[in-house]
């Protein structure tokens, strides 16, 4: 029973991740995000799994990601900057960044 029960939780933790994973791409190109960035390459801003790689092991990198994208930034990725996405929710930009430090 045990084991059944380990397995039932691993299943349904890969499940609740899977979803994220989901609900965050999603989330990226409805709100525009695709136009600017993709996961695997450079487009106008870095790609999503380079920015994964730099704050790989940062334990503030999703609150200073958030910022970022709800603020704007510039001179991190080179001299274009990111405009600022005041209307994208707290959570829907959480969810996103979330997503992108999960590739």
């Amino acid at each position: 029973m045990k084991h059944t029960t380990a397995w039932l939780a691993a299943a349904l933790l890969a499940l609740s991740a899977n979803a994220a994973f989901a609900d965050g791409k999603e989330l990226a190109q409805k709100n525009g995000c695709m136009s600017c960035h993709q996961e695997g390459r450079k487009v106008v801003g870095p790609s999503y799994k380079d920015v994964a790689k730099k704050y790989k092991g940062d334990a503030k990198a999703e609150d200073h990601l958030v910022e970022s994208v709800k603020k704007g930034s510039k001179g991190v990725w080179g001299n274009v900057p990111m405009p600022p996405h005041p209307n994208l929710s707290e959570a829907d930009a959480k969810t996103i960044i979330k997503w992108i430090l999960s590739l």
